[in-house]
């Protein structure tokens, strides 16, 4: 059993690999992203700090994820999002009628005029609720939260995709479906 500090050292490992890294540790996704648990295994142990992990501290991981970051079904997982080395596809989905984004001072207000872009990621991220929100946009500064309107963006044409966990993507949120929360 993994300790707190190991645990979020192999989740960090895990995430590295699953989303930006694959072909680095022999790893092959398929196009929505999920690997046999054993690649995944066989890839993270050749790093000689891991080289005696198992698939019990694969699934500790994923159990105890606050972000819920992976999924794991049948033997396979993958992350839930922010891939850099390939775009996932998503089916396209209705969202709740409001959903949030989390950011801080130091970029709200450019947001608030050119609207939430992916930048660096390959989608926009949402949250159902306020804690996934705040996880993300505490992280660089002082926390915004936007609050999207997704009834008025879907009339707009603007597409939603489900990842899970409460997590929603989208290609772009122009800024007229925004407002910042107090």
């Amino acid at each position: 059993m993994l300790n707190s500090k190991q645990e979020e050292s192999l989740s960090k490992f895990m995430s590295k690999i699953l989303r930006h890294t694959p072909a680095q540790f022999g790893i092959q996704l398929d196009h929505e992203g999920y690997c046999h648990i054993q690649d995944l295994i066989d890839g993270i142990s050749t790093e000689n700090k891991w080289a005696k992990i198992s698939e019990a501290d694969i699934v500790q991981v994923v159990e105890n994820c606050p972000k819920k970051r992976y999924a794991m079904v049948n033997g396979y997982i993958r992350a839930n999002y922010g891939h850099s080395a390939g775009r996932l596809e998503y089916k396209v989905a209705v969202p709740p009628p409001v959903l949030y984004h989390g950011t801080n001072t130091k970029v709200s207000d450019k947001i608030m005029e050119t609207g939430i872009k992916p930048m660096g990621r390959k989608y926009v991220h949402l949250s159902e609720g306020l804690e996934f929100a705040v996880l993300a946009g505490k992280r660089r500064g002082e926390l915004v939260i936007l609050e999207v309107d997704t009834a008025a963006a879907r009339s707009d044409d603007v597409k939603f995709y489900a990842a899970n966990n409460g997590v929603w993507l989208a290609d772009f949120i122009p800024p007229q479906y925004l407002k910042a929360i107090e």
